[in-house]
């Protein structure tokens, strides 16, 4: 009877521990609650559970009333575009405004800017309820190159991000390796077996990452060879010959950006590319005894800047008002302090610290950054490395670049890597190095504008421009194979 007893009641435990944990939240309950947030977005189950607690309590505090909030997740921005893409041209014929989803929050500027540019996105009510929020002190508009709100108002970054670079301290030391510091020593064909990419096709974040490393290796050649007209052709075909090599040293290319510092710290993969706050986020789950971490992240020297991770309300969004007022939460000091503060701290989160970096400049206080996880070594104002974004250089490839890594990297990379085996184990020979890294079908006259049949909406001529594109690349790599093929030959007969 005693052991019945037990058993029930462990049973009765489990039943009551989702219970027992959940915060004191309306989204709870989608039937009773009395108004509803609809969400698209890209973030991951910690941040949409935190800001879904913290503004059901918020908003209950400010008006008495529950909210549910609807969190809608198909995948990475170039998912949710599709989505988005569907939704409103589906509402267009039938006359209607808006897609029925209220806010589309995350997932980078370039997603945010292309939907106001069709103007979907209405005007912010943040800008003139608290214009003490927008300035110098606090939210800039632009800084290090990016732009973190547009000129009509209708997006705003709520928080920060920064690309670079994940790698094991541990798979460095054991396969004697230097530890990367920049984007080029990614480039080494000591690398090669042991980087972990993500597809930039299914991830802004990944795509601006890659687009940083072109953009770096032309504003270095352009300041080494000011006089030369050709100069930044010439940095975006180095550009492009990195990513190459960066490509062949890769093991995989995964769909989920979060894979790559999960595999890194558990040693799948030596190092790879990704954002700060997935570093970091792994680097706290595979954190040592005495607080250190075999799994570290940095920005890479002088080749990344401080992207802002963006919140915008649909034009025609079923919920305008509680839309808006998630908004105003987001950029609020409450929430500006959820991205960093540490679990269980005031206005902290419940279960997991975000790792993200605040957007307003005004909120780093003594007193915050005493509660933040990152310290005042995580202000990220003050870590930029000197890299400033300029736009007129790539952004108007940004499309382009993403489709590229997919059709010349991406779905030919057995071609690749066997190719880049074969030139390794040759002594890397400039002959076949030529064929191999020759991206003159893809120069900056052609691609650097953004190629307009790659990234063209009729689907037919952007599956032409990428098989041919394709076949191209993995001749090349065949034939570059086949050369080194001959030198080991010619070395085997000596």
């Amino acid at each position: 009877m005693k052991r019945i007893l037990i058993i029930f009641s462990l049973l009765a435990a489990i039943v009551a521990l989702p219970v027992l944990m959940r915060r004191d939240m309306a989204t709870a309950d989608p039937k009773h609650a009395q108004d509803r947030l609809i969400i698209i977005t890209p973030h991951n189950e910690s941040i949409r559970n935190e800001f879904g607690n913290a503004f059901a309590r918020w908003w209950r505090e400010k008006t008495g009333r529950s909210v549910y909030v609807d969190w809608r997740t198909p995948g990475g921005s170039a998912e949710i575009r599709k989505v988005i893409d569907a939704g409103f041209t589906a509402a267009k014929s039938r006359g209607v405004e808006g897609m029925g989803v209220d806010i589309f929050f995350g997932g980078g500027d370039y997603e945010f800017e292309s939907q106001a540019k069709v103007k979907r996105l209405a005007p912010l009510a943040v800008f003139h309820r608290h214009p003490e929020w927008f300035g110098e002190h606090a939210i800039m508009q632009s800084f290090s190159g990016e732009k973190y709100y547009n000129d009509d108002r209708t997006w705003v970054a709520a928080c920060l991000s920064q690309f670079g670079i994940v790698y094991n301290e541990d798979g460095i030391a054991r396969n004697q390796l230097q530890p990367p510091q920049r984007w080029e020593d990614l480039g080494d064909e000591k690398n090669a077996g042991y980087l972990a990419l993500s597809d930039p096709s299914k991830s802004g974040t990944v795509a601006r990452s890659f687009e940083l490393l072109i953009q770096q290796q032309m504003q270095q050649y352009r300041a080494a060879h000011p006089d030369d007209p050709q100069a930044s052709h010439q940095g975006w075909k180095n550009g492009w010959q990195l990513i190459l090599r960066l490509c062949a040293n890769a093991r995989y290319f995964t769909d989920s950006a979060s894979k790559i510092p999960q595999d890194v710290g558990q040693g799948d993969a030596v190092a790879g590319m990704c954002v700060d706050f997935y570093g970091r986020s792994f680097s706290d789950e595979w954190s040592r005894p005495d607080g250190s971490s075999r799994l570290k992240w940095i920005p890479p020297q002088g080749g990344s800047s401080l992207s802002g991770d963006p919140i915008a309300v649909f034009q025609g969004a079923p919920n305008a008002e509680v839309a808006q007022a998630f908004v105003e939460f987001v950029l609020s000091d409450a929430g500006q302090v959820l991205w960093n503060a540490r679990q269980g701290s005031p206005n902290g989160p419940a279960l997991k610290s975000l790792r993200r970096m605040p957007v307003r400049r005004d909120v780093y206080t003594p007193e915050n950054i005493a509660t933040f996880v990152d310290g005042k070594d995580g202000i990220p104002y003050d870590h930029v490395g000197g890299f400033v974004y300029q736009p007129e250089l790539t952004s108007k490839a940004f499309r382009t670049i993403r489709n590229l890594i997919r059709v010349c990297c991406i779905d030919s990379h057995e071609e690749m890597k066997d190719a880049w085996k074969l030139i390794r184990q040759a002594g890397m020979p400039q002959e076949a190095l030529d064929v191999f890294l020759d991206v003159s079908a893809i120069d900056y006259a052609t691609a650097g504008q953004g190629d307009a049949r790659l990234d063209s909406r009729d689907a037919v001529e952007a599956a032409q421009r990428a098989r041919e594109l394709g076949h191209l690349f993995r001749s090349q790599y065949l034939r570059a194979g086949e050369i080194a093929r001959r030198h080991l030959e010619k070395q085997a007969a000596r």
